[in-house]
């Protein structure tokens, strides 16, 4: 057929993965929660369009991790490519390899899990893959000798459904950077050798950069990464589990140019702490920072920022009035008028960071924490830099009055426009989980409602103001702002009625089920 590719692997993921959300990465968050106050349907096309396609069901933009394995098996010599999930069909008789990639395939990662214990309701992450997998077109290819691998950040998730395991006939997980065992894992496949079930990828596996392949295609929304690793070890994390890596400027332009090429001009620049790139561990180094975005601005019409950690903001401003040159050179060069990041608050309390994340303030001491986080948001905040912000209820250790801490953070942070969500910690890759019930149930105290609410109020507060003068303004996005508007008022509503609700009570018990 003429509209076929002669494949043997084909990588996908269900729509909340494939799609570029209207160009608007922040609003792809909105696929870690269940529709609330209208149809699914229209929920999904808020935070999940359909991307375009080729003739071949190759859509234009795919996610950057998925893009990265591609490369990695079109370099080794494998016939492989990303497919639309719409697509996927048309190659399940043909091909010998389904390869799948997510950030959340159960919702069992934050935030979409605190949606679901407050809303009570599955989020639509779940519901889309879970669809997705249980279409009997892939049953059928699998008992006619189809293999499966799973990947992604999400890989741990798979031993908490092992029914799912077993029904959707995942022949191998992959948890991990997976560069470097690849090309001899899909070659055992191919040869229907026999390979381990799960397989866990460890610092002594991880790629080096020669490994690392460039993307072919372009990635969402243009996001190419700049470095992998994190050299602040806290104990939540699991990026800090990985070597630290700077990409050379050639091999990022390289991949800015595919992503150009095919006529994606905005892009995100990628790692766990963008302000890092060629530093000399946690102090920012000017040079290579303003080389980078030289660079980026060469391509790009609008470019963001996915992460950066608070106090490399406040050094990066205080030794070298780094964010203030930064945002000089991107607005001048792109008309741009403001910036998207990702930051983590984490907590407000100096005792449970000094636990769990003793180099967080780094360079500054740890009990100087609060204040590097309330600078950092008011050096951003007069630099039109957006955070979505997150912090984290339940934290190993956590005391009552490490709560309340958090909420006088929170209260002090009310000034500085940004969005702010909480999270319930979830102990990832080892989370327990109870067969009969789903995730065990989470104690909430009265000081974690008032946390909740104190953060809830907050993003209220400033959604609409950073959705009308900066995120979705004008007559392109009228109908999604709208739609968001209507959403955001709904919100607020319901909030008060189950704040009356939870003050009833001293506790409240949360499961999922």
């Amino acid at each position: 057929m003429r509209d076929i590719l002669d494949i043997d692997i084909a990588i996908t993921s269900d729509r909340t993965m494939m799609s570029n959300h209207h160009g608007r990465e922040f609003i792809g968050f909105m696929a870690t929660g269940p529709s609330l106050f209208m149809p699914e349907f229209l929920w999904m096309y808020m935070c999940c369009p359909k991307p375009k396609t080729d003739r071949f069901g190759r859509p234009l933009e795919a996610p950057y991790g998925l893009r990265k394995v591609e490369a990695k098996l079109i370099d080794s010599g494998f016939k492989a490519t990303i497919i639309d999930p719409d697509h996927i069909h048309r190659y399940l008789d043909r091909i010998k390899i389904l390869m799948i990639g997510h950030h959340d395939y159960f919702a069992y990662g934050p935030p979409s899990s605190e949606w679901w214990l407050i809303a009570k309701k599955i989020p639509v992450n779940r519901r889309s893959f879970i669809k997705f997998m249980s279409d009997e077109r892939i049953r059928r290819a699998k008992e006619k000798g189809l293999k499966i691998v799973a990947g992604g950040p999400a890989a741990w998730q798979w031993y908490w459904e092992p029914g799912y395991w077993e029904s959707f006939g995942i022949d191998v997980v992959i948890d991990g950077e997976s560069e470097r065992i690849l090309p001899d894992l899909i070659e055992r496949l191919l040869e229907n050798k026999d390979v381990p079930r799960y397989i866990y990828v460890g610092v002594n596996d991880a790629p080096s950069l020669d490994e690392i392949s460039e993307i072919k295609g372009a990635s969402v929304n243009g996001l190419v990464e700049i470095m992998r690793g994190c050299p602040r070890g806290c104990s939540f994390c699991s990026v800090t589990l990985r070597p630290l890596r700077y990409y050379p400027l050639e091999k990022i332009e390289r991949e800015i140019l595919v992503n150009v090429k095919n006529g994606v001009t905005s892009g995100i620049l990628h790692s766990d702490d963008v302000l890092l790139y060629g530093a000399k561990g946690i102090i920012p180094s000017p040079d290579p920072l303003l080389k980078l975005h030289e660079l980026a601005l060469k391509y790009y019409k609008n470019i963001a920022w996915s992460h950066a950690s608070l106090a490399a903001i406040v050094v990066a401003q205080r030794e070298y009035k780094l964010i203030s040159k930064l945002t000089d050179l991107i607005y001048s060069k792109t008309g741009q008028d403001f910036m998207g990041v990702e930051v983590g608050i984490e907590t407000g309390s100096v005792r449970l960071a000094k636990m769990i994340m003793p180099a967080k303030a780094a360079p500054y001491r740890v009990e100087e924490y609060p204040d590097i986080v309330e600078e950092a948001f008011a050096i951003m905040h007069d630099h039109n830099i957006i955070p979505a912000a997150t912090f984290i209820l339940g934290l190993p250790g956590e005391k009552p009055e490490d709560v309340d801490a958090t909420i006088e953070l929170l209260k002090r942070l009310k000034p500085y426009r940004s969005l702010i969500v909480p999270m319930i910690f979830v102990p990832m890759g080892v989370l327990k989980r109870d067969k009969e019930s789903g995730i065990q149930g989470i104690k909430l105290t009265r000081s974690h409602i008032e946390a909740l609410w104190t953060s809830l109020e907050h993003s209220i507060y400033w959604a609409e103001d950073i959705m009308s003068r900066f995120y979705v303004k004008g007559g392109k996005y009228f109908i999604l702002r709208s739609i968001l508007k209507f959403f955001l008022n709904m919100v607020r509503r319901k909030a008060y009625s189950i704040k009356k609700d939870l003050y009833k009570y001293e506790e409240v018990m949360l499961s999922i089920s």
